[in-house]
């Protein structure tokens, strides 16, 4: 530190100032008696003393060269060498970093148990979902098991489970019926078995030239929606915009997730009552739904009702049973597999289906269907619909896998991330796959099984492949109540989001509002809608915060250069005839009137002072000419230099992140109104974004530059010396006395 600034540094609060006891709304504190040194010494000198300031050199900035720039950066990244094909090779496939180095003695035992428990929970989650993606059960199978080995090669996350998830099984689903509608096949119908040929179920495919029923053009609809939204994830990795995520926000998120499981909750209806309904689409499809429902109720099969309730019966207890107990269970109970298995059982020896029309599974084939590319004529109807996929499928899974990297104590490669899962959507695309994301539920059973790295996918992949091979057939019977009910039963946890709202509220009311509209519009309106209506209200309220920021005056914390508003908190000392002025946002066009009125409005208004005095003037040359006296006229003189008592303004510009050419403008603006009647403005604690906005739109001259200052405490001995020095000589080279 220069000598300078030493001395500077030397200048204590208790060497200066020491306040009473003030009021929280009293801001005037008497002058401490000990008076600092160098204060006194300015005071009695009769000769200028230099001010000394904190001298900080900023860095030079090299001038660049657009073109060298661009040059510089192509040779970087087109260079090509042994080393860096490497590190690329290693970077895109991160399982050929931590496998040669895998602890098999230490790691195997807890990625068997919990890859093996989560296989378990996937063959009825996945048979489940498939409905509510408007798809055959297989596919969802297909779906689980190409995410669970896609993501084992890509992923960063050792704890997160890829695989089908609710809320973009529903937009997914929402897509293909939409889609089947405009294709013309009969909606009410329901999807027939693969292979199997129902009346108004089947069309000509022109674009392929084959006949193709409608499970074919739900799974054609279904992949090239999954092919477009990984393109737009992978996209997104590649650009490294993976920054939209950010303006998905945790009560958004949360918000949407609860919100769509109302609709998912609602499209489940109609399989709990055994209905035929078609399934509603577009704004307000939830409502649409019920009425639905409501008119056919009397329609209800018996069979699949009773069913559902025993399945509720059964289900909800043991799930609760699972959660209380999870911390004395070694695995969860598979619930879910055994209620499968037994109503598959009852179902079978029952004969359900042929004696009470049951709505049963059907066919569901063995084996791997040969790949097919998607149906690129269907691109364009499709291609906005897996934006928002896309987009929720990333922000899900890469925060979840920060989330459980953070608890754990490693990091991810949310760039890699967003591949990992763009790859885990394109290359299923071509094997009959719908879209997958991470899943909240089926994640925190992987980790409180033991899972320890990727490897635990792998395993689940296995579980899925012998379904997929040997067991799948045995669930033809299998009532499609039962998945219905399973799906319900999962949507658990986003619906007791509701409990957590008073914590919320108590945190932030901005983000328990965004919750309610972001939840209310998604399940109302629709999914996407409701997405784009909680983004745009959450960004409103960013700017709306900033519109109306908070802003106090500030005082000096005794024995320190500390200053902290007056308002929040008690005994800080202020200096007659300066005030301290804190604005806690960016300065730009939106707020620049409500920083006027704020400051305006805490110190003193210049533009009243100025029409009070010239109303006093008008006054006084009246008063001249009725009387000789001098009693009104000195009156009049006396009024209209009160305002001078105030005569410097800090303004603390540490919370001001930005500026614009209406900031900019504003603060000239008040500047130029305070000096109209004698009060100095100062600027202290500019970030250099600021300075650089502020040096390039001309607020100060090249002389006055300091009057900038690094500190608040400089700035305001500053005012002292100045206000002393009033009329002599100003300390910094600045003219500061007034007419």
């Amino acid at each position: 530190m220069s000598s300078e600034s030493k001395e500077q540094h030397d200048l204590s609060p208790r060497d200066s100032t020491e306040g009473d006891d003030s009021s929280p709304s009293g801001i005037h504190l008497e002058v401490q008696r000990e008076s600092s040194t160098d204060f006194k010494q300015l005071e009695t000198n009769d000769q200028c003393r230099p001010y000394h300031r904190i001298l900080i050199e900023c860095q030079e900035k090299s001038d660049t060269n657009f073109k060298e720039f661009v040059i510089k950066k192509l040779q970087k990244n087109c260079q090509c060498s042994p080393a860096k094909a490497k590190n690329m090779i290693l970077g895109f496939l991160p399982v050929l970093q931590w496998l040669p180095k895998y602890d098999l003695k230490k790691n195997i035992l807890g990625d068997v148990m919990s890859g093996l428990i989560v296989g378990i929970l996937l063959v009825p989650q996945s048979i489940a979902y498939s409905l509510l993606a408007g798809q055959e059960p297989v596919y969802g199978l297909y779906t689980s098991f190409f995410a669970s080995i896609i993501y084992f090669l890509l992923g960063t996350s050792r704890h997160i489970s890829v695989g089908i998830f609710g809320v973009l099984c529903l937009m997914i689903g929402e897509t293909v019926d939409r889609e089947l509608q405009k294709a013309g096949y009969d909606n009410a119908h329901s999807a027939p078995s693969l292979g199997m040929v129902s009346n108004g179920s089947m069309l000509l495919n022109h674009t392929s030239g084959r006949i193709c029923d409608k499970s074919c053009y739900a799974i054609m609809v279904g992949s090239t929606v999954t092919f477009m939204a990984g393109v737009y994830q992978v996209a997104m990795g590649l650009f490294q915009v993976g920054f939209v995520s950010v303006y998905l926000s945790d009560a958004l998120l949360s918000g949407f997730v609860t919100g769509t499981s109302f609709t998912i909750l609602t499209s489940q209806a109609k399989y709990l009552l055994g209905l035929n309904l078609p399934r509603s689409n577009g704004v307000g499809s939830l409502i649409t739904t019920w009425i639905h429902v409501f008119r056919n109720i009397h329609k209800t099969n018996l069979c699949d009702l009773v069913t559902s309730l025993l399945c509720l019966l059964v289900l909800l207890p043991t799930k609760e049973l699972n959660e209380h107990f999870k911390s004395k269970l070694k695995a969860p109970i598979p619930t879910e597999l055994v209620v499968v298995v037994a109503a598959t059982l009852a179902s079978h020896f029952g004969k359900l289906h042929e004696n009470y029309n049951s709505s049963i599974a059907g066919h569901i084939p063995t084996g791997f269907m040969p790949p097919k590319v998607p149906e690129w004529n269907l691109i364009p109807s499709v291609a906005v619909d897996a934006i928002a996929i896309s987009i929720i499928g990333f922000a899900i899974t890469v925060s979840l896998s920060e989330m459980f990297a953070k608890k754990h104590g490693y990091t991810v490669r949310a760039n890699q991330e967003m591949y990992a899962i763009g790859f885990c959507n394109i290359i299923p695309s071509f094997f009959h796959c719908f879209t997958t994301s991470a899943a909240l539920a089926k994640t925190l059973v992987k980790e409180s099984t033991g899972c320890q790295t990727q490897l635990s996918g792998v395993v689940t992949a296995l579980v899925l492949l012998l379904v997929l091979l040997v067991i799948a057939p045995l669930f033809y019977s299998l009532q499609k109540s039962v998945l219905a009910v399973i799906t319900i039963v999962n949507l658990r946890g986003a619906l007791r989001k509701f409990r957590d709202l008073p914590k919320m509220w108590n945190i932030s009311r901005m983000d328990t509002v965004i919750w309610f509209v972001t939840m209310l519009s998604s399940a109302l309106l629709s999914t996407e809608i409701g997405l784009l209506v909680g983004v745009c209200f959450s960004m409103f309220c960013v700017i709306l915060r900033t519109q109306k920021p908070k802003s106090s005056l500030l005082g000096l914390v005794e024995e320190s250069e500390i200053f902290e508003s007056v308002s929040a908190y008690k005994n800080l000392q202020t200096k007659p005839g300066i005030k301290i002025f804190r604005f806690v946002a960016p300065l730009y066009y939106i707020n620049k009137e409500c920083f006027k009125s704020a400051l305006y409005k805490q110190t003193v208004n210049p533009i009243l002072i100025k029409v009070a005095w010239k109303k006093a003037a008008k006054r006084k040359i009246k008063e001249e000419v009725v009387t000789l006296g001098g009693i009104q006229d000195e009156m009049s003189v006396q009024l209209s230099h009160d305002p001078l008592e105030l005569h410097t303004i800090v303004i603390d510009c540490s919370a001001i992140q930005f500026l614009d050419t209406a900031g900019i403008h504003t603060l000239k603006e008040v500047r130029r109104d305070y000096e109209a009647i004698g009060i100095q403005v100062l600027l202290a604690q500019c970030n250099p974004s600021v300075r650089d906005s502020l040096t390039k739109g001309e607020y100060c001259k090249k002389e006055e530059e300091n009057l900038l200052f690094y500190s608040v405490y400089e700035a305001m001995a500053f005012a002292e010396v100045s206000k002393n020095q009033k009329g002599i000589c100003v300390p910094n080279g600045l003219s500061l006395s007034s007419d």
